[in-house]
């Protein structure tokens, strides 16, 4: 069965790697999802464990409350991880939105031009990518930072990081549009999504849920293989243009 339980005194990743290690501990229990922005634990069960139990857990982790917010909503023969996964890919339509709009956008432009050109249209892609993350940290830069922070190797070590990452995504976004020093833009490219390529990875093999910070605080998207299809997409795109560029 699957419980949904609220959790309170979570504050940060660190908060949810205490909960999510203190909750899987326990005899029982097989699987633990922690979504810290709900402030919500869902926990995969062989048998009901009382609240009590889970408390006293939480009670050696830190200080963290928990309270039943739901009774058993899933039948044993549906694994929690593939429910998450659902809903998961629900919130993640705002990403797939803005990637059907930049396609739109690449297609519209090289048919006005009369020929594809796959260089023009990998360089508008990622011009138009750039321009548009940035724009969404840009909105609440400070809750941005604090979530990138969370699984960037860079950002945790210095939070200044992130805090100018997102105008490094604008100028890059720039200058891919404008057409400036592509191997140097190309170079930025690699290096940057490269490394939080790695954080992503790293994030994703803890499997504990933590939000996506690649379109800031506007939307809460969970981190899942998604993030690191974009990530490498981004990263043929710029070694393929490296690779053909005089």
């Amino acid at each position: 069965m699957i419980q949904t339980y609220e959790i309170s005194g979570m504050t940060c990743n660190s908060c949810v790697k205490h909960v999510h290690q203190a909750l899987e501990a326990i005899s029982g229990i097989n699987e633990v999802r922690v979504d810290l922005s709900r402030g919500e634990a869902r926990i995969g069960m062989n048998s009901h464990v009382k609240t009590e139990k889970l408390q006293k857990a939480l009670d050696q982790a830190g200080n963290y409350t928990i309270s039943e917010l739901h009774s058993p909503i899933i039948a044993e023969t549906v694994s929690l991880s593939e429910d998450i996964q659902v809903n998961n890919y629900k919130r993640l339509f705002p990403l797939f939105l803005i990637f059907a709009y930049l396609i739109l956008g690449v297609g519209l432009s090289q048919f006005v031009a009369g020929e594809w050109n796959s260089q023009t249209a990998m360089k508008h892609f990622m011009g138009g990518f750039f321009l548009v993350f940035s724009f969404f940290k840009l909105l609440d830069i400070k809750g941005f930072a604090y979530a990138f922070a969370g699984y960037d190797p860079i950002a945790k070590r210095w939070l200044g990081y992130a805090f100018v990452y997102p105008f490094i995504e604008l100028s890059l976004g720039i200058a891919y549009l404008g057409g400036a020093n592509l191997f140097l833009t190309n170079i930025i490219t690699l290096v940057i999504i490269g490394i939080g390529t790695v954080g992503v990875s790293q994030a994703l093999l803890r499997k504990n849920e933590i939000q996506c910070a690649c379109l800031g605080t506007v939307f809460n998207l969970p981190m899942t293989k998604v993030t690191l299809t974009e990530n490498s997409l981004m990263i043929i795109m710029a070694l393929l243009m490296l690779s053909t560029l005089p």
